[in-house]
């Protein structure tokens, strides 16, 4: 037996400089059109887009500690866009914002027609916004496991 889900609920990310990473997320999320549920000193939580997204302070004992995407723990969040077009728009706003762009929206090998842009919050969080056409990986097509040196280019740092 098997379960599918519908999708991810909420994310929550914990934030080294809620301070500096709260007006960040309180532009970025609404431009994702999602709307805030709570606001407070610790943390913003904004739903919509069929999920929920949180940023929290970290704990004293830990807000010395910067974000490290190799350290154990969440690498970066990856947003699946409706077009590459909404791929552009985010790049553009981010940029506004900004953020710093690990790299502009460029096709990679992810899958069939991936596309994306990937960028930190100011706190040094990654976040993604990706557009695949079709059903990516997941078509008739596309034989699973990917081929071992698409594997090992893909697992590169």
């Amino acid at each position: 037996m098997t379960v599918r889900l519908n999708g991810i609920a909420h994310l929550y990310i914990t934030v080294q400089d809620f301070a500096a990473c709260r007006p960040f997320y309180g532009a970025l999320l609404p431009f994702l059109d999602m709307q805030c549920l709570i606001d407070t000193e610790v943390l913003y939580y904004c739903v919509g887009s069929r999920t929920g997204i949180a940023i929290r302070a970290a704990s004293a004992e830990h807000a010395a500690t910067p974000f490290d995407a190799y350290r154990a723990g969440m690498h970066h969040v990856c947003f699946r866009a409706r077009s590459r077009e909404d791929v552009d728009s985010v790049f553009e706003f981010v940029r506004g914002l900004g953020a710093r762009i690990v790299h502009p929206p460029q096709e990679d090998d992810w899958a069939p027609g991936y596309y994306s842009v990937l960028f930190e919050d100011p706190g040094g969080t990654r976040l993604e916004v990706n557009f695949v056409p079709g059903k990516g990986n997941l078509a008739a097509e596309v034989e699973l496991p990917l081929p071992a040196e698409r594997q090992a280019r893909l697992s590169r740092p």
